[in-house]
């Protein structure tokens, strides 16, 4: 049986913990990766720890140095720093030395086998898929079309306690001899991960639960190179939707960048990432990030899948906007505002504040003073002006709209008074004639810095839409 770290081997106080995270920049940050980089970030930071950035870039075909820096890009927009950073395709001898190693003393050796001939045998011996150990002991040559495989014991159990799911434990005689070097020389993610951890005393692995399954390869390619002890390893819930299906790119929103381009707040992401598999004793969730680092601990962490509820990342921004002094709000809100919008947004900023969940929203709650106003739905048409009196009401404002003072508080007067005397209710027709929508701002500021002409016109045209 194989030990690993149990998590009060090393203590709060312990300045030696060290914790990494490793994303693949062959796509951009998923919120998933993400919530792992947090929870990492959150341990390191808490415990006085050190936070790692290790890049995962051993895919050649598939990395890039844009991705990378959106990776980067991303991780900076979230708040979170490392202290130390590498890159594993600067690290390739050293991958390459210790599978040569493993090799020369006997924990692996060369297999020619194709796919289709493991594949074969499987059928013909009628047991399970995947390899059997065929050349073993076969002394194969370096040659085209040969890798080289790790030699996984036949019996015993690989077996680790988990911070998160508890006592995991692997049939040594269900792990097939798995490919440590690729017949291009290349070596696999397992030696990479398993080298690198050992080599840069990682003492805590925060990852998600779809990786539970490598750790026992890792396990054994540690002791391989001479480990006597593991890593606390803490195996993070799965992220879902709301149908309780693994979040996919395919039909989810999952990438961080979406996220910032719609104009979400970083601290409100980064706060509702933290409440995904965790949450504080007080059950106070929303808070700052250093209060949150300050509370958290890992075996706090459920193990049942998290929910990536959108509705309640808008809950959460929208309470982090609200909290923006209004100049914040207004800085924040720039790279969304158009320029014909802007100085309108700026004279209307407090009360879009009030009302938006992310940013991008702010700008369409202004633009029908601008520009053009949509046109109103046939169901809300029907609702709002189909009322007995709006007819007589809009007539009335029209009547008085040319001699009002151009000012919020007289602009409410006309339509109130109007309201009051004819016994009907105003301003939802007028704001429906005037913006195109039921619902939007307080009515009667933006409609003050609107032209008059305009709205004039706008109510005329809605006149002429009801029936005589």
């Amino acid at each position: 049986m194989l030990n690993t770290a149990r998590l009060d081997d090393v203590t709060s106080t312990d300045s030696k913990i060290r914790v990494r995270f490793s994303p693949a920049p062959t796509g951009f940050l998923h919120v998933g990766s993400a919530r792992s980089a947090l929870f990492n970030w959150l341990y390191a930071r808490g415990k006085g720890g050190t936070m790692i950035l290790r890049i995962e870039d051993t895919d050649t075909d598939r990395s890039s140095d844009d991705l990378i820096e959106a990776i980067y890009g991303s991780l900076a927009w979230l708040g979170m720093d490392w202290d130390e950073e590498y890159r594993q395709s600067d690290r390739f001898d050293d991958y390459r030395r210790v599978a040569h190693d493993m090799l020369e003393a006997g924990k692996a050796y060369r297999c020619d086998c194709s796919q289709e001939a493991v594949q074969e045998r499987a059928k013909e011996r009628g047991g399970a898929p995947g390899y059997d150990g065929h050349c073993r002991d076969r002394a194969i040559e370096p040659g085209d079309g040969v890798v080289v495989r790790f030699r996984t014991p036949d019996e015993g159990v690989i077996s680790w306690d988990d911070a998160i799911r508890g006592t995991v434990e692997f049939e040594a005689q269900h792990l097939e001899d798995f490919v440590i070097v690729r017949s291009n020389g290349v070596p696999m993610f397992h030696v990479a991960n398993a080298y690198d951890d050992l080599d840069m005393n990682i003492t805590h692995v925060i990852r998600g639960e779809d990786l539970v399954n490598t750790v026992p390869r890792v396990l054994l390619l540690r002791e391989a190179m001479g480990a006597t002890s593991h890593p606390v390893y803490a195996h993070l819930p799965l992220i879902v939707n709301e149908k309780r299906q693994k979040l996919s790119k395919r039909r989810d929103d999952v990438a961080v960048g979406d996220y910032k381009d719609k104009g979400y707040l970083p601290e409100a992401m980064a706060n509702y990432l933290a409440t995904l598999g965790w949450g504080p004793k007080d059950g106070q969730e929303i808070r700052p990030i250093t209060e949150i680092s300050e509370m958290f601990e890992i075996e706090d962490v459920v193990k049942s899948p998290a929910f990536f509820d959108v509705k309640k990342l808008e809950h959460f921004n929208a309470e982090y906007i609200r909290n923006l002094e209004t100049s914040d709000f207004l800085q924040r809100s720039e790279p969304h505002i158009q320029p014909h919008q802007k100085a309108v947004f700026t004279e209307l900023a407090s009360l879009v504040q009030e009302r938006v969940k992310f940013l991008a929203e702010g700008p369409e709650l202004v633009e029908w003073v601008v520009a053009d106003a949509p046109e109103p739905s046939d169901k809300d048409w029907r609702k709002v002006m189909g009322k007995d009196g709006v007819k007589q009401a809009l007539e009335t404002i029209l009547s008085r709209i040319d001699d009002v003072d151009w000012t919020p508080a007289a602009l409410e007067e006309l339509v109130f008074g109007v309201g009051k005397e004819l016994d009907v209710k105003t301003q939802l027709p007028v704001r429906l004639a005037v913006s195109g929508s039921r619902f939007g701002l307080p009515l009667f500021e933006p409609m003050a810095l609107a032209d008059r002409a305009v709205m004039k016109a706008r109510l005329e045209s809605a006149l002429e839409r009801l029936p005589n």
